[in-house]
């Protein structure tokens, strides 16, 4: 397997030019100490990736004790960097009463809120400006995080696209936030995002955060035409399908791992089609001499609409491991079985 240049993309019509590959750090302070934090942003810098990936909610499980750690282990790093060659992207948490240490359980991403958490997390990364803010999941009634069905009995009111998009104005003018984001959307949120922009001259989001997999391919049925024709990026999260994809848990139910860690996690990757989907991609991969990581990465780093894939990984030899898929390429019998394999089992972590 031949060594691989790392490449680079534009993300929006003006965006930031990042890694095709971003290192998520969900891990930073909860699995992984200030110290191997660091070692693994070394490493990614190393390999060539510019993009960094942090929340102010992170680590997860979020909780209290331990709330805003990953951006203060980002920021005592990012102080001995070169701090124009990153791109640093951090999301603002969206309303949860059950989160009463982030700003007292944040109600709205109204504008108080979102300049609260701006300035909270310029202050934990030590830096003058984040390159690309994301409001982390929407305030408006919508299925997230495993859910998989609209509800209209769950509607309620929230903060107008407008206002939000009015607040983050505010900052991008006042240098704070240097482009916009968002995450967890789904194709009417990112349409009226864009008209909105267009129609009052505000800033235009130039990516989606959204999980991307194997086993949740729901991006390609309405937000991809979408990001086509509007030029958006993908940043696609959870690429190994929070650790499925590696096949561990076919080996070892209770190998560990966030979702044995963190009861929480379980919502999106317990449905039932999902250990079926896991063994037939692990099969393929093996058939192919390869492993179910490489499989899976490189399938993710190969889509077209994808402007970044953001791994995440508790030890270096993960890191090391899901870095390496990026030389695998895919040839065309083996992409085809794959999307037999997901008219198969369609996505069965949506």
């Amino acid at each position: 397997m031949s060594e691989r240049a790392m490449s680079y993309r534009v993300l929006g019509e003006n965006g930031p030019r990042v890694s095709a590959i971003c290192l998520g750090t969900m891990t930073f302070g909860q699995q992984n100490t200030e110290a191997e934090a660091h070692a693994q942003l070394d490493l990614a810098v190393e390999r060539g990736i510019n993009f960094i990936d942090c929340a102010e909610i992170y680590p997860v499980p979020t909780r209290g004790e331990t709330s805003g750690s990953t951006e203060r282990f980002i920021g005592t790093w990012l102080a001995r960097q070169p701090r124009d060659k990153l791109v640093i992207a951090t999301k603002v948490a969206g309303p949860a009463r059950s989160l009463p240490w982030i700003r007292g359980g944040p109600p709205a991403l109204d504008r108080a809120n979102i300049r609260a958490a701006v300035e909270g997390s310029l202050r934990r990364l030590q830096t003058d400006y984040i390159d690309l803010y994301q409001l982390h999941w929407p305030e408006r009634n919508q299925p997230m995080f495993g859910q998989w069905q609209f509800d209209p009995a769950k509607e309620r009111e929230c903060t107008p696209i407008r206002a939000q998009l009015e607040a983050l104005a505010e900052l991008v003018q006042e240098g704070k936030i240097r482009h916009v984001g968002l995450s967890n959307e789904h194709p009417w949120g990112v349409m009226e995002f864009l008209r909105l922009s267009r129609e009052l001259a505000l800033p235009r989001v130039v990516s989606i955060q959204n999980a991307y997999s194997l086993v949740n391919r729901t991006y390609e049925a309405g937000l991809a035409e979408i990001a086509w024709r509007e030029h958006l990026g993908l940043l696609a999260y959870s690429p190994l399908a929070f650790g499925h994809l590696s096949g561990k848990y076919l080996e070892n139910p209770s190998a560990q791992g966030r979702i044995t860690l963190f009861e929480s996690f379980g919502q999106r990757y317990s449905k039932p089609n999902l250990v079926p989907a896991v063994r037939a991609y692990a099969d393929l991969a093996r058939a192919h001499g390869l492993t179910p990581v490489q499989l899976a990465l490189a399938f993710v780093y190969s889509r077209w609409f994808v402007g970044s894939t953001i791994i995440g990984a508790t030890t270096m030899t993960q890191l090391e491991d899901n870095l390496a898929a990026w030389n695998v390429s895919l040839d065309e019998p083996l992409l085809d079985a794959i999307d037999g394999l997901h008219l198969r089992y369609t996505n069965p972590a949506p």
